[in-house]
């Protein structure tokens, strides 16, 4: 399948920077939309605006992988028949699962909207004859500019400490967006990836207060974890609102400190060979602003 044409939506995301890499040293020539796509071309990677008339040059693009968000997928139907599409490998998330329960009712909307997005994926592939794949990531870290480990990693260079609410063991299985992007690239070229969705988590279960412990010994800090009733977590989102990179913490979030939120993936390592890593953070994985050199942290509060 090298050689030949992918499409790319979403590709200046976290994800999609990765994608693109991984599909070039792959040899596939990428066609990457974006409506602020770069000046130039670079590599095998050609950019384009979403519009068919854009990619008329290029001719049909049968495959397609979709890293932005899986509601906005269905605005690109009509392009994607305009251009041949045959095969589409779509990332959605196990926030789907994991927040339609939630106390925020904006949690609450994104879960019903990735839901309604992978329905209507699947109305759609089904009714055009299409071949989809769909992918559910769990906690996504890597690269230092994900908005879950690179945001606790600020949040302790910034206030020296880390907020936690009650124990704080609730399990997680972080997944770096390597691996991520790796799977997308299997899911488009394994016939035994059709029409199936797969979550994607990774290789070590975790308690939260482990998992942000560990960003702190990344930091070469000893972990300063503070634990605080819900009601002044609530109150200190309040003060948090003050700064906008933190403007969309809950304390819905606080209470899924608690939560398992654990999801098996060996459907994805039988079809994709999906081998994740482990949870290991190297100064990559942080914002390039915060590395430190490592010190002896001792044992996690």
């Amino acid at each position: 399948m090298s050689d030949m044409w992918v499409g790319v939506l979403g590709a200046r995301s976290l994800v999609g920077e990765c994608l693109l890499r991984r599909l070039g040293e792959d040899g596939f020539r990428v066609c990457a939309l974006s409506r602020t796509a770069p000046a130039h071309d670079g590599g095998s990677v050609v950019w384009r605006q979403p519009d068919a008339a854009a990619l008329d040059s290029l001719g049909k693009i049968e495959f397609w992988i979709c890293v932005a968000p899986i509601w906005v997928l269905p605005g690109y139907f009509d392009l994607l028949d305009r251009v041949g599409a045959r095969r589409l490998v779509a990332l959605s998330s196990t926030s789907r699962y994991t927040k339609t329960d939630s106390a925020d009712p904006a949690e609450v909307a994104t879960a019903a909207r990735l839901a309604q997005g992978e329905d209507r994926l699947r109305v759609w592939a089904g009714r055009h004859g299409r071949t989809a794949v769909i992918l559910r990531p769990t906690l996504i870290y890597g690269l230092g500019r994900d908005k879950n480990i690179a945001e606790i990693a600020r949040f302790i260079q910034r206030f020296g400490f880390f907020p936690l609410f009650g124990r704080a063991r609730g399990l997680r299985q972080p997944v770096h967006v390597e691996d991520v992007a790796q799977a997308c690239v299997a899911a488009l070229q394994r016939a035994t990836a059709s029409n199936n969705d797969y979550n994607l988590s990774g290789a070590e279960v975790l308690e939260y207060r482990e998992m942000v412990a560990r960003v702190f010994r990344a930091l070469g800090r000893r972990p300063r974890l503070l634990v605080v009733p819900l009601w002044v977590f609530r109150a200190a989102l309040v003060l948090l609102r003050v700064f906008p990179r933190y403007g969309h913490w809950s304390a819905a979030m606080a209470a899924r400190m608690n939560r398992d939120l654990v999801f098996e993936h060996a459907e994805a390592a039988r079809d994709l060979a999906f081998a994740p890593k482990s949870f290991e953070l190297s100064a990559k994985e942080l914002p390039a602003s915060l590395h430190f050199p490592p010190v002896n942290c001792g044992p996690s509060s």
